[in-house]
């Protein structure tokens, strides 16, 4: 009896032992601008491979700006290099979409049938739609908000406690910061890279970048010539320097800086690199026109490239996770990014009591209700159009060219790069 019984228990740790183990997915994943994201990216995926035990995360080398995410995924485009899933910048989904590279979403939402329930109101997936197609879900939203030094702003004779509310202001008490010499300067506005923070002056003053129609400029016209005066006024009335970006966010962190205007997603790194240094607040950012200006929804859009069938159940599963609620408790904390999930931004078991302790976030939320998507340029020019608008606003920085002029330039080129109608 007892050699029967141990035939048996052999025999059941053979069948145990000859059973297949379940099959494991790889998905690799691609996103950009590592120094917002990484530890992020980490967190999530960490977190989803221990409730998804049988699909793997590897991330493939993050790009350094959304300009260059977007150009790497066109080059990898049908080669054995492309990711699974990339994080594209919100005005390069149209650019992916002319390539017919994303999956479209509308067909796995239509399936799901409870997204509101996991916090994807209508308005949340239009952030990712192009032409009514769902090619993504919004993942890390922004806008641009008004860093500050306190200390700095003491010493000129401002109070901290009711920050500039308009342009004229800002400038004003921005030329008092710089007078006070020992190498402090006024200013670092984060022009440079892309058109984001053009864009923050030209919607805050109720203009557009282009007509109705999508085939004439309309960023020079009496918006745009407001926007860039502002750029001018920076330099000529306070002194604002030529920064690079780095050597911008450097002197800002160091406390040699007044007023600091780029997108509430570095809000956190600036805390971490800020310290103790001084005392640093936030602020919303003025509009030339207070009443109707609108401001441009800065972030990245998660978006399936794999047309595999297994791949693309584990790749929704993944961007579901990662632009839901948990995803959106890791990045708003961990950058500074507004919530793009409403379970999020109001259950307490994620985001619900987080603004009320941490009011240097609250500039971004209060600024919600303005955003607009950052446009998208049409056609295959869309990098070179965005950098001649950068180029432009650099002639006025450095004081080559009047706001007229470099407007003028970079609407007869863009003109050039637009499609043939």
């Amino acid at each position: 009896m007892k050699h029967f019984t141990q035939i048996l228990a052999a025999a059941a740790v053979a069948m145990t032992v000859s059973l297949p183990a379940r099959a494991e997915t790889t998905l690799t994943v691609h996103y950009p601008m590592p120094g917002f994201f990484k530890d992020v990216m980490d967190t999530i995926s960490k977190k989803f491979m221990e409730e998804n035990p049988d699909i793997k995360i590897q991330f493939a080398n993050p790009s350094a700006t959304y300009e260059e995410g977007i150009q790497t995924i066109m080059r990898q485009a049908g080669t054995p290099e492309m990711p699974d899933l990339t994080f594209i910048g919100l005005n390069r989904l149209r650019m992916a979409n002319e390539r017919d590279l994303p999956v479209d979403l509308g067909p796995l939402i239509a399936k799901d049938k409870s997204m509101a329930e996991q916090g994807f109101s209508d308005n949340i997936l239009k952030l990712a739609q192009v032409n009514g197609k769902q090619v993504g879900l919004a993942f890390a939203t922004s806008n641009p908000i008004m860093y500050y030094n306190a200390d700095l702003v003491k010493a000129a004779g401002g109070n901290p406690d009711n920050p500039p509310k308009t342009w004229d202001e800002v400038i004003e008490l921005g030329a008092k910061i710089k007078a006070l010499g020992n190498g402090v300067d006024s200013i670092d506005f984060r022009w440079q890279g892309d058109d984001w923070m053009f864009s923050a002056l030209l919607f805050g003053a109720g203009g557009k970048m282009l007509g109705e129609d999508e085939s004439s400029v309309a960023f020079n016209g009496p918006e745009g010539q407001k926007a860039m005066t502002i750029v001018e006024r920076m330099v000529k009335e306070a002194g604002m320097p030529v920064f690079t970006k780095a050597a911008g966010e450097q002197a800002f962190v160091a406390g040699k800086v007044g007023f600091a205007f780029q997108t509430t997603g570095a809000l956190r790194n600036t805390i971490k690199n800020v310290g103790g240094k001084f005392d640093l607040r936030t602020a919303e950012i003025p509009l030339l026109d207070p009443v109707n200006g609108k401001l441009p929804t800065g972030g990245n859009a998660v978006v399936i490239l794999t047309r595999e069938a297994t791949k693309q159940d584990a790749a929704w599963k993944f961007a579901k996770f990662a632009a839901g609620p948990y995803g959106a408790s890791v990045v708003v904390p961990g950058t500074g990014y507004v919530p793009n999930n409403e379970l999020a931004a109001k259950s307490p078991e994620y985001l619900g009591d987080f603004y009320q302790q941490n009011p240097l976030f609250q500039a971004g939320l209060k600024q919600m209700p303005r955003m607009i998507p950052w446009y998208a340029f049409p056609g295959a020019n869309g990098v070179r159009v965005t950098q001649t608008i950068v180029d432009n606003t650099s002639r006025v920085v450095d004081q080559s060219a009047t706001p007229h002029e470099a407007l003028d330039d970079a609407a007869d080129e863009v003109r050039r790069l637009l499609p043939r109608s």
